[in-house]
């Protein structure tokens, strides 16, 4: 991907008729690129109707992805757990595929105050079999673990990194505004946005650069973590140097915008981003 594309996560609020067939040609309409698919209760799309969302996204010209279920933790104590959370990000990541979608992001787990070194492997051993079913099946697909917004939660932009490089078709899902709130309010100056793309860059090459996917959003939050999602104009979000830095890294990729007024702000961003 050669530039950086901005969309919703979901189907945007202004769609009338509420699908995602009509979604995907709302967010077309707006002037936007991308839309991910919310399975994050369900994977709420048929083998059946996945053909017909691909051929709608196709024609509109808009870039699909999906955020996997919640219910995920790679590092439970429970095997049957752990089985599961791998069934549901092949489950979303094949559906995605059939759709035409090229990124499954998902949270992959829990510290369960464990000692991090093991509960990295233990992440590291799940992602390796989701990635291991994948290639048997002739998906291409990649898989987006995501930076987490609660310090709880695995991890932050360095484990996803190391993870990535490890594991060939795995790449970091970068969530601005969790890395502002799980640091209870850093990560949101010019110098600390230049040192995350840095860090992306030393680890992944320019391929870390040219092929990111990045939710952002305004974000409440305490010194635990995140406590929710706000308007970015509601928020302390240093959205306006963080694109700045994005210019001037020349990114590529995708922009999913998880504001409350996920259009707007997706809007919003776009335009800013357009103006540098």
């Amino acid at each position: 991907m050669k530039k950086l594309l901005f969309g919703t996560a979901g189907i945007p609020i202004s769609t009338i008729d509420y699908s995602t067939l009509h979604g995907i040609k709302r967010v077309r309409t707006l002037g936007l690129d991308a839309m991910e698919l919310e399975f994050v209760r369900s994977v709420n799309i048929s083998k059946e109707k996945a053909p017909e969302v691909k051929k709608t996204a196709k024609k509109e010209d808009v870039v699909l992805s999906c955020h996997a279920p919640y219910f995920i933790n790679l590092n439970a104590v429970e095997k049957h757990k752990v089985k599961a959370s791998i069934n549901r990000i092949v489950q979303s990541a094949m559906i995605t595929s059939l759709c035409g979608g090229k990124n499954v992001v998902f949270h992959a787990g829990f510290f369960l105050k464990m000692n991090p070194e093991k509960v990295y492997k233990n992440i590291l051993n799940g992602i390796e079999e989701v990635r291991r079913i994948l290639d048997e099946e002739g998906i291409d697909i990649k898989l987006r673990p995501e930076t987490t917004g609660k310090k709880t939660q695995f991890s932050g932009l360095k484990d996803l990194l190391r993870i990535s490089a490890e594991v060939e078709g795995v790449m970091p899902c970068v969530d601005f505004a969790h890395m502002h709130a799980r640091t209870a309010g850093k990560n949101n100056t010019t110098e600390e946005f230049r040192e995350m793309l840095s860090q992306i860059e030393n680890s992944l090459g320019k391929e870390g650069l040219r092929n990111m996917h990045i939710h952002l959003a305004g974000i409440n939050y305490t010194d635990k973590g995140e406590r929710n999602h706000l308007i970015l104009e509601d928020s302390d979000m240093n959205y306006e140097d963080l694109l700045k830095v994005w210019n001037e890294f020349r990114i590529a990729g995708t922009v999913i915008c998880e504001s409350p007024n996920i259009e707007e702000d997706a809007i919003l961003l776009q335009k800013y981003y357009r103006s540098i």
